[in-house]
């Protein structure tokens, strides 16, 4: 499987977005925490990413809520459970780490998928921005707390405790 990359603009900054195949298997932010080795990233490419960049695009013009393109994130099969579980939080709402631990029907294990959650290799798409803390705090975002803040408001700029439902 031939890997490749492009890097795309956002309002987020430049997003290297990593193609395996036909399924995106990274989308990584600049000076994100956990970034791999850009060598992993393949040749730089500016064909094959048009799904991908277009519902980018319309995400961050709101008119996106759900992302329908091929994915193909690499982990252990713990983490890909947490990361597919992540795609079941709704557009908008915010989870606890606990409540994503109790959903995956493991409630002790908080930690481990934190740990799992810190490296999605495949943010906004995967939406780990909206998994925060018990207290409804801006915990740990591999791409920095002011990223996260941005991505929260924009699936929902009411305040918490008004529309989003958690807090």
């Amino acid at each position: 499987m031939e890997t490749v990359h492009t890097v795309v603009d956002s309002p987020l900054g430049p997003l290297t977005l990593v193609r395996t195949a036909d399924a995106v298997s990274g989308l990584y932010m600049d000076q994100q925490r956990h970034l791999p080795d850009s060598t992993r990233f393949g040749a730089r490419v500016d064909a094959g990413f048009d799904g991908v960049t277009s519902q980018l695009a319309e995400y961050f013009r709101g008119e996106r809520t759900a992302f329908t393109v091929p994915i193909a994130p690499d982990g252990t099969e713990f983490q890909r459970r947490v990361w597919a579980a992540l795609r079941t939080i709704p557009y908008g709402a915010r989870w606890t780490y606990r409540q994503l631990a109790e959903h995956l029907g493991h409630p002790a294990a908080i930690r481990a998928v934190a740990a799992a959650n810190g490296r999605n290799p495949i943010g906004i798409i995967v939406p780990c921005h909206r998994v925060v803390g018990s207290d409804g705090s801006l915990t740990g975002y591999a791409g920095g707390l002011e990223r996260k803040r941005y991505l929260l408001d924009l699936e929902n700029p009411y305040p918490p405790g008004t529309q989003d439902g958690l807090f």
